[in-house]
């Protein structure tokens, strides 16, 4: 990035349900609301454009929520609406967050078709047993297909997001998980601490006692393995919680 050009970040707010661990400006059961909101959206971006001055877009990122719940055809509708509006370069790095339950290899396939380049796959782990505590609404199945579905899309640029150090979680819990991921061979890593935000459902199981809190030092524990483990894979640790192939630093992040 240069003082000449700047990153997209496009919020799309909506969700299956609400995970407990989640503070994000995310809302479960309105996804009715998926079609104005691409509009407005797109509106609202345009009174950005004078401010942006025609610097060049070299990252267009898509979070949420669950930015995978929007059909195929909605998202092309904000992202013509955001190269209509914006100088956005034709390599930019163009990425979508997506949880394995809202995805199939088709739907992939026209989010790769419409210029969508990297995929962020919010796997958290593999383990069925931590998806329920962690209350994510996929299999860790699910999430095995989900990667395979970004690959015969044709997705090259793929990151796995993984959640570490939950309460009484043994270290080599975290490392079966890892050592999953690895055996898949994506070209980025996005690895979180368990955090207890305030105002979360977590946050008050842990303060009622119906949850331990995550140990700090079990979760220095998990790290700093990870780090060892990683760098050993050939991964470049970039950033507090992201590895990367060489190459395949995540752009926006960067900004």
């Amino acid at each position: 990035m240069t003082s000449d050009t700047i990153g997209l970040y496009l919020h799309i707010p909506f969700c299956t349900a609400k995970c407990g661990y989640c503070d994000f400006n995310s809302y479960a059961g309105h996804e009715h609301m998926i079609p104005s909101y691409a509009g407005t959206l797109v509106k609202d971006a345009s009174l950005w454009r004078e401010a942006v001055g025609g610097r060049r877009v070299e990252t267009v990122f898509f979070g949420g929520g669950t930015p995978s719940l929007n059909p195929v055809d909605e998202m092309a509708k904000i992202l013509d609406g955001m190269r209509a509006t914006f100088h956005i370069d034709p390599n930019a790095e163009v990425a979508l967050e997506a949880n394995p339950g809202s995805i199939t290899t088709e739907y992939l396939r026209g989010l790769h078709a419409i210029g969508f380049n990297r995929l962020s796959i919010g796997v958290q782990s593999f383990d069925d047993e931590e998806l329920v505590i962690l209350d994510r609404v996929h299999t860790g199945q699910q999430a095995r297909q989900a990667y395979a579905s970004a690959r015969e899309a044709g997705f090259m640029n793929v990151n796995l997001d993984l959640i570490y150090g939950l309460p009484e979680q043994p270290l080599a819990a975290w490392q079966r998980t890892l050592e999953e991921a690895l055996a898949l061979g994506p070209e980025h890593f996005s690895l979180y601490a368990l955090t207890v935000e305030d105002g979360t459902p977590l946050a008050r199981d842990v303060a009622r006692g119906r949850v331990p809190a995550p140990d700090p030092d079990m979760q220095a524990e998990h790290y700093e393995w990870t780090q060892e483990r990683l760098a050993r894979a050939g991964y470049e640790h970039y950033e507090i919680s992201n590895w990367a192939r060489p190459g395949y630093r995540c752009k926006h992040n960067l900004v």
